[in-house]
């Protein structure tokens, strides 16, 4: 009878435990509630049932009694992100790819310290980048690809310490490409795909060591391309046509052994790197791995 008694506590203990660490914040719920009715969420793909706890909302992962991830790409929102996004301050992962969400992007959604991964590709946002960026020391992909955002890429952008991945392909971004992106040491992919980026690149590239997708085409840039470039030795995939670049003769000393894909307007240099037709179908990545990447 002890061991059943003993049992049966040690089993509402842990219940008890579970029910007090599903808990969040108000300020949390509420912001997950207003960017539920903002998104129109009777019509998302997979509903929340309101009333219920937070914790058995699709998308939402918990931990230690915060909110931790935001998954709900592929889920049909349809509308604004909330401004207060920085309620969410233990926030680790924000994927709304894939969705139709329109406006501008909150102003507090770059204070979110702990966020290691931002996905809004896929969607009509639309307004400027902002400006500072120097709370997010954590984040290590950016990925706002085929959306409808304008201005130029801020200079502020150089503060994202430990930034891996850059997507910002298909928007309608001007002006010239900031030297700051020089300090993002730690960069593996630059996709700047179609906008309308201009003028000469100052940006030392030979810098981004770690660098192994560089995607500038169909953009005005002109000039010569900076002679940094041939020592990344880590390259493995790189598309510059559709610009207006005056030489690319420092390409011609290329040390990367691992190039699978180059294409530019010199077709001297496409030969000699190995570009095949087949290779040029592929102007951006907008594969989407949901397994790997979500």
């Amino acid at each position: 009878m002890k061991n059943v008694l003993t049992n049966t506590c040690l089993i509402l203990l842990l219940t008890c435990s579970f029910v007090v660490n599903a808990q969040i914040p108000k300020s949390e719920k509420q912001y997950l509630l207003d960017l539920n009715k903002s998104t129109i969420g009777n019509q998302w793909q997979n509903k929340w049932d309101v009333k219920a706890d937070p914790s058995t909302w699709y998308g939402i992962e918990i931990n230690d009694g915060h909110v931790t991830a935001l998954k709900l790409y592929r889920n049909n929102l349809t509308g604004t992100i909330p401004e207060g996004i920085s309620a969410l301050s233990h926030l680790q992962t924000l994927n709304l790819a894939f969705n139709v969400i329109e406006g501008s992007l909150p102003e507090d959604i770059f204070k979110l310290e702990k966020l290691t991964s931002m996905r809004l590709e896929m969607n009509k946002l639309t307004g400027s980048l902002p400006q500072d960026y120097s709370k997010m020391t954590q984040l290590e992909e950016l990925s706002m690809f085929n959306n409808l955002l304008q201005g130029a890429i801020p200079n502020g952008i150089g503060e994202l310490s430990s930034l891996k991945s850059l997507n910002l392909s298909s928007n309608y971004l001007e002006g010239s490409l900031p030297k700051s992106i020089e300090k993002l040491s730690k960069l593996e992919r630059l996709e700047l795909f179609g906008n309308k980026l201009a003028g000469a690149i100052e940006v030392d590239l030979g810098r981004l060591v770690n660098l192994k997708e560089l995607i500038l085409s169909y953009n005005q840039f002109e000039g010569d391309l900076p002679t940094g470039m041939a020592t990344l030795s880590n390259l493995e995939f790189v598309q510059l046509q559709g610009n207006d670049f005056r030489s690319l003769n420092s390409l011609l000393r290329m040390q990367s052994s691992k190039l699978a894909v180059f294409d530019s307007d010199d077709e001297f240099l496409n030969m000699k790197f190995g570009t095949t037709e087949a290779s040029r179908t592929r102007i951006v990545d907008t594969k989407y791995e949901d397994v790997k990447r979500n």
